[in-house]
Parts: C-alpha cells; structure tokens; sequence
C-alpha cells in the first residue's frame, strides 16, 4: 500500500474508516445519558452527581485536546490517530472497572483526552479535500458521531437498563481495538495533511469571526447538553416509557441526527455556512421552547426531538466549515479550538442541568437549554460574512 491516498479511489475509504471511529466514540462517551439511574444506583450517588461524568469527560476533552494535538503535531498522523484511539480505550477501561463515582471520572477524563481523534480526524478530512468538497467531507467523518445516536447510545441503553451498565461499555472496549486495528492496517502511514502547531494563534485569536464562531459553539452546545445529558430522565418525566420505548425514541432522535449531519454538508456547500446555521439554529431554539409543552403527549414529543435532531446536529459540518476557511493552514488548531468550545460548552450544559433540574424539574429543563441557545443565535445573527486570510505557511 502506497504513504499517500489516492484522491480518486483512497479518500472516500479513509473518511469512512474515521465515521466508524466517531461511532464508537461517540457510543462511549454519551451512552451513559440513557442510563443514568442505573449508574448511579450501583455507585450509590444522586443522579445529578453521577451526571457530572459528562462534565469531566467534556473538560478533559476541552483542556487537552488542543495541547495532546499540537504535542503530537510531528507525528506520523496514523500514529497520531493510534494514539488518540488508544488513550480513549484506556478510558473506557477504567469507567468500566470503576466501583465509585472518583474512578468512573478518572475515566471520563481519559476518554476526553482521547476524543482529541474527532478534531485530528477533521484536520485530516479538510486537508484531503479541495475546498468545494469540505462541507461534505466533514460531513462524512462526523457521520459516525450521528450515528451513534441512532445504533450506538440506543442498543446500549436497552442493554444496560437489561444487564447492567457496564456491559455497554465492554462492548465500546472491543470495538475500540478493532477499530485500531483497522486504522493500523488501513490507513496509510504517511496521510499529507499538517499538524497542530500553536503558531500564528495570537493572530487568530485576535480577529472577530474566529472568536463570534467559537463562542456560538459554546452557547449551542451548552443548550443541546443541559438537557441531552439527563435525556433518560427528561424522556421519562414527559412521557411513560418502557426501556424498550426509550430505546426506540432515542434511534429515531439519532435517525433525525444523521439526517441533519448529511443535510448540514449539503447545505454548507450549496447555501454557505453562515445561511445554513442561522435556519438551523433557529430551529433548535425554537425546538427547545416546545417540548415542554409536549408533556404526556408522545407524538407531538418525538416530532420535535426529530426536528431538534436534524438542526442540532446539521450545525457541525457548517460551524468547522467556516472556522476551516477563515486560514485553511491553520485549519487543524482552529478545528481543535472549536472542539474545546464544544466540550466546555458540553461540560457547562451538564452543569447546568444538574443545578437546573432540581429547580425546574426534568420535564422543564428544555427553557433553560434555550435561554444559551438564544445567546448563541444572538452572536450569530450579528457576524458578518468572513473575509479569509491571505494563505501562509505554517510549519507542522
């Protein structure tokens, strides 16, 4: 097998090879939100502190993601990838052997160190692309994050309220190992794409559409996770549901994800980033106002989700896709910066609503999702379209 993939016939299969990844990662790290209760009645901890496993895996992610890239940044990128996948795995190690709350954040935190495949892996995908085709290909890589949500966090919801939690997790080790293997033998050694490098961040810190376009992600993350990482007892406060039925509502809500995840790349290349995210975000916002109000009504309740689906995660590809044009050499830190964004903005929802249910109960915690989701729409609707840099060279 050839260092370098060929465009033609190699790219789509390597972009592939990463959504397989994102799956089970993003299995692993969110598939704890439908069993909460289950976690924390075998730690012996309220559900809100067993809820804090989000906020640390979200800071571990946010913190040192950026740091854990740049100091890999000369790497070999598949050993990069290793790397990342292999850390993840210790993580989901530990979480799994855990017998109080300390230990399972011990391992959360590892596994948000670990996540820092999913912006390495979009660094990749941008690199490998022509900038027409980068709304789709980060569509592409991030298709497995979406995923998740549809086969990953619903199977192991119905097996962990079935047979305990932690045998969902032993499942995300196993499939964890084969997906190094697979990078291992797949992915060729020498993958043409820069590494992280903190030059040149004062400068791209200082320039107003870098700093709007993280702070958005902070804001639209902080609302999805007040409520997603509770979204077991959300569900279940709104409408009586058997685990069977809880699983089922969460593999539509995943559907709606992939549906969104597709169109959001689509859509970043047909319309441009800033067009698509404003209808999108909008349309979260407005989700967010309306499933209280669904209250023992279960179809009004799943067609929101569906639409909260499809505008939630329809925002990715378009948010990396303008941070990636604003200095394509630049693209892998500025990806990473957006991450850690994504997971102080996870970290804080969690966070939020742990103190927040206790207030508005369960079922109302949406409105307080929507008061950031809100904020994130007002720093949207005022930012100009980006002019990018003229290109420069970075050293790896």
């Amino acid at each position: 097998m050839s260092d370098q993939p060929a465009a033609s016939s190699r790219l789509p299969g390597l972009l592939y090879l990463f959504a397989l990844c994102n799956l089970v990662l993003g299995t692993g790290a969110f598939g704890l939100g439908g069993i909460l209760e289950q976690v924390a009645a075998d730690l012996k901890q309220p559900v809100q502190a067993v809820g804090q496993n989000m906020t640390a895996y979200a800071f571990a992610t946010a913190l040192l993601a950026p740091v854990l890239l740049v100091l890999a940044g000369r790497w070999r990128r598949r050993t990069a990838v290793l790397a990342t996948l292999g850390t993840f795995a210790l993580g989901v190690l530990v979480s799994v052997l855990a017998t109080d709350l300390r230990t399972l954040l011990l391992g959360r935190v590892l596994m948000g160190a670990g996540a820092s495949f999913t912006p390495l892996a979009a660094g990749i995908a941008v690199a490998l692309v022509p900038p027409a085709q980068r709304g789709k290909a980060l569509s592409t890589t991030f298709l497995g994050m979406s995923l998740s949500y549809v086969i990953g966090v619903p199977l192991g919801a119905w097996i962990g309220l079935a047979h305990g939690w932690r045998w969902p997790q032993m499942g995300v080790l196993v499939l964890l190992l084969v997906m190094m293997v697979l990078v291992w033998r797949l992915m060729p050694a020498n993958v043409n794409a820069p590494g992280s490098s903190f030059k040149g961040l004062g400068t791209l810190l200082r320039r107003g559409e870098v700093l709007r376009t993280l702070a958005m992600t902070l804001f639209y993350f902080t609302a999805i996770f007040s409520v997603f990482a509770y979204i077991g007892p959300v569900l279940l406060s709104l409408v009586p549901l058997s685990p069977a039925q809880l699983s089922g509502t969460l593999v539509v809500f995943g559907l709606a994800g992939v549906a969104g995840t597709l169109s959001g790349g689509w859509a970043t290349d047909r319309f441009g980033a800033l067009p698509s995210l404003r209808v999108q975000l909008s349309g979260l916002l407005l989700m967010m106002l309306l499933v209280p109000l669904t209250k023992g009504l279960y179809l009004p309740l799943l067609l929101a989700l569906v639409a909260w689906g499809v505008c939630g995660f329809g925002m990715m590809a378009p948010q990396q896709s303008r941070l990636a044009s604003v200095s394509p050499p630049q693209a892998p830190l500025l990806l990473s910066l957006n991450t850690s964004m994504l997971y102080f903005g996870t970290a804080l929802g969690a966070a939020v609503g742990g103190l927040g249910s206790p207030v508005l109960g369960f079922d109302q915690l949406p409105w307080l999702g929507a008061v950031f989701a809100g904020l994130g729409l007002l720093v949207l609707l005022t930012t100009p379209t980006p002019q990018p840099l003229a290109p420069q060279r970075v050293t790896p």
